[in-house]
């Protein structure tokens, strides 16, 4: 994209291999960043190493980190950056690209980040109630009178928390057929499986709780190896739809990631959370 501005927004998200979804997801989030912020060239980079080298390796599809993106911007000359994540939860892959934007705290005259779709949960009043939008997003494309069952990536990061915080909103919500289950993380799938007896459930619909319908949701829930979520809901006699979109199709869902975008250019909870403590001076 030709530089049109001397301001940047930088979209950094996982990555996927799988080109179709990336372009429902990831690629249709850039555009929408794009069309709402005229005055900002909007450019992507990959928090997943891996994915960036399967692809150039695969595609010679390159795609660039955070830090290589953040030197070309630096090299274009731009003056004001704004890095907004494109991930669920503040986790491993967001501690990442915060440490990598301090890095660059003095190389641009201004640059910020803006938060992963789970992040605050004030009262929706004082403090913003992040969960409660993202509920509100998600339970668009929840199938009607049906048990959901989410799978969420998962992570040994402290911020797998955020998985049992978003399914308790989803009770204070009144909707209460929904389960969360990780990946690689707590709750698992047989804590879901072992719910889902409790309450005698009979038939579920496997949803993916990630940006994008990649890897994960192709192959650790939906495929026929023994043990996918699907294979294993299936084996203790529980029938399973399969949805296959990621949630980055979702337009509320990228609604959410505009309108972070607007709290950091207007620096809304700028400094909620944080203390002054601990500095030379503090």
């Amino acid at each position: 994209m030709a530089q049109k501005n001397d301001k940047v927004i930088l979209l950094v998200s996982f990555g996927t291999t799988y080109e179709e979804t990336r372009k429902l997801t990831i690629d249709s989030i850039e555009k929408e960043i794009a069309e709402r912020f005229v005055d900002y060239d909007v450019k992507s980079a990959f928090t997943s190493h891996m994915i960036i080298k399967i692809l150039k390796k695969r595609d010679k599809h390159i795609v660039d980190t955070p830090e290589e993106a953040l030197e070309k911007i630096r090299e274009l000359g731009y003056k004001e950056v704004i890095v907004q994540s494109l991930h669920i939860m503040p986790g491993e892959e967001y501690d990442y690209v915060s440490k990598v934007v301090e890095n660059y705290k003095e190389v641009f005259e201004k640059i910020s980040l803006g938060r992963p779709i789970l992040y605050f949960k004030g009262d929706g009043e004082e403090l913003v109630d992040d969960y409660s939008i993202a509920v509100d997003a998600l339970k668009e494309k929840l199938p009607k009178n049906e048990v959901v069952v989410f799978m969420g990536h998962g992570t040994t990061h402290p911020a797998n928390a955020s998985y049992a915080c978003l399914q308790m909103v989803f009770r204070d919500h009144g909707i209460n057929n929904v389960y969360i289950g990780t990946v690689e993380g707590y709750p698992t799938i047989n804590n879901v499986i072992n719910s889902l007896k409790k309450e005698k459930v009979k038939e579920v619909t496997l949803m993916p709780l990630m940006i994008v319908a990649g890897d994960h949701c192709n192959n650790d829930m939906a495929s026929d190896e023994e043990n996918s979520w699907k294979s294993l809901l299936t084996n203790e006699g529980i029938k399973v739809n399969l949805y296959m979109h990621g949630i980055g199709e979702n337009k509320k869902i990228k609604d959410i990631f505009v309108k972070h975008v607007e709290d950091v250019m207007l620096e809304r909870f700028e400094n909620v959370g944080k203390t002054k403590k601990g500095g030379l001076h503090g």
